[in-house]
């Protein structure tokens, strides 16, 4: 059975008698102040009101500023600009520490082929074509084991100043236009190798970038790969350095050597607001901090972050993490993340820790299956029975799990498909996306399913009250030597 509220509260209450000399030396007042703090009555002071305002004001400032608040935009610095005031005002310190990224824009992209246009996406960091485009004869590389990955798959083929075609797989996007390049191609043409379109495709750094490359679907691959003639590429695109913010505050009690780290991305795509992706993640944990306030009655210090340029490869959280010292490393006790928590077509989802369901990537850090455990307990009081996903590194988790911190979170879902037998524990609809306006303008407040935005917001209060208390217990994470233990890889 699921630990009552009561129990669970015990437990934490139990567990802050263990707390170390040192870290009652830091505030010696704080283990009769922790006390007053009670996990499940924080979890209700994160109310679906207060959440819904944050994200008006999210909207408001997408609506004032193009439509979205993408990292190097000014409707980002707006973003920034109304968290710190409003952790400001709850009287926190806050710092706002800038970081470089490579800032990728499209302005158009087109294919024109002799039986008409084909629907292209440029791969991120693809170099331009400029406006007017490359006109070139197609050739098409061998559709065989390794596509396009090896120079001799273009043996006995003229590819100078061509416009490649290759199928999707085997090598990385950066290797197929690479080779073509080194054998005088003007430009590749990446076809996928499965029915959908091919999106969000990369070089993967710019250094790699060569000669300009799109991405087309498969039937349309198969349909320019039996034409003739000459094709005009369309890939205008804009690569350069530029500067973005994250957004950091801690409370100025609890113990700076068990810090429990909390974050989720401030960023939206270019292409919409942004509300649930990840307004959401950001007035859950804005809101926490509010209620939470500067100096709490905890036992360990509480460091709020809200992440820039997630969006372009979790730039800001990985920038952070890199300039943390190893003490500083060894200091923060564990990571939750938050990002999308109110889906339109949303799922209750607690990130795998111990790998249970055995899909992907494997179980997180040591610490992150306790971390599992204490969001599914939440959600169990709630009535809801929780599922699993997987750390599949898309989201600001991967640099701390990188580094061995236990990580964890609840999540509603992004673009993967509710099952039926999900929909029948949770609602909605079988057999379409949790979110279908995942990455669109349509990621608007009037999306949001605010129900499931209302528990998610308070399971999220939750797990920060939770560990703010006690990093300690059956539902703890490692700590002094068993922290450096866990991760120098000993037993």
């Amino acid at each position: 059975m699921p630990t009552t509220r009561t129990a669970l509260a015990a437990v934490f209450a139990g567990a802050l008698l263990s707390v170390s000399t040192a870290a009652c030396s830091e505030a010696e007042s704080q283990p009769e102040a922790a006390e007053q703090l009670d996990a499940a009555e924080f979890a209700s002071s994160v109310t679906t009101p207060a959440l819904t305002g944050h994200l008006e004001e999210l909207e408001r400032i997408a609506a004032e500023n193009d439509g979205n608040r993408a990292a190097g935009t000014s409707g980002y610095d707006a973003s920034v600009d109304y968290v710190a005031e409003q952790l400001r005002g709850a009287g926190f310190d806050v710092e706002t520490p800038e970081f470089s990224f490579t800032d990728f824009t499209v302005a158009a992209e087109s294919l024109r082929a002799p039986s008409g246009d084909v629907p292209v996406v440029a791969l991120s960091y693809s170099p331009s074509t400029g406006p007017d485009g490359i006109t070139g004869r197609l050739v098409a590389a061998p559709d065989d084991e390794t596509p396009g990955c090896e120079a001799t798959d273009y043996d006995g083929l003229d590819v100078a100043g061509a416009v490649v075609l290759v199928t999707r797989g085997v090598c990385p996007f950066a290797d197929k236009q690479s080779i073509a390049a080194e054998r005088g191609a003007a430009a590749v043409i990446v076809a996928n190798n499965a029915p959908e379109p091919l999106t969000g495709g990369t070089l993967g750094d710019p250094a790699a970038a060569r000669i300009p490359t799109g991405g087309i679907g498969q039937a349309e691959g198969a349909a320019l790969a039996a034409a003739v003639g000459e094709v005009t590429l369309v890939l205008d695109t804009t690569t350069e350095e530029r500067t973005s913010r994250n957004v950091i505050a801690q409370t100025a009690t609890g113990s700076t050597e068990d810090v429990v780290m909390v974050g989720a991305h401030l960023d939206s795509v270019p292409d919409g607001p942004g509300i649930n992706d990840n307004g959401t993640g950001v007035a859950a944990v804005l809101e926490s901090a509010k209620q939470l306030g500067a100096e709490p009655g905890v036992t360990n210090a509480v460091r709020f972050a809200f992440w820039g340029a997630e969006e372009l490869g979790l730039v800001g959280s990985d920038e952070y993490v890199a300039a943390l010292s190893e003490e500083e490393l060894a200091d923060i006790a564990l990571y939750l993340n938050f990002d999308m928590l109110g889906s339109e077509n949303a799922g209750y989802l607690t990130y795998d820790g111990d790998d249970s369901d055995a899909q992907g990537e494997g179980p997180g850090p040591a610490g992150s299956d306790a971390i599992e455990r204490t969001f599914v307990r939440y959600l169990s009081e709630q009535g809801i029975e929780a599922a699993g996903t997987d750390f599949d590194g898309r989201s600001d988790y991967g640099a701390f799990i990188a580094k061995g911190i236990p990580s964890g979170g609840v999540f509603s879902g992004a673009d993967d498909v509710k099952t039926p037998e999900q929909a029948a524990m949770w609602g909605g609809e079988a057999d379409v996306p949790y979110d279908r306006n995942y990455h669109t303008p349509g990621d608007t407040l009037a999306a949001l399913d605010t129900e499931a935005l209302g528990v998610n917001g308070s399971a999220v209060a939750y797990g920060v009250a939770a560990y703010a208390l006690s990093v300690e217990g059956p539902d703890g994470v490692p700590s002094g030597e068993a922290r450096t233990q866990a991760r120098d890889g000993g037993e």
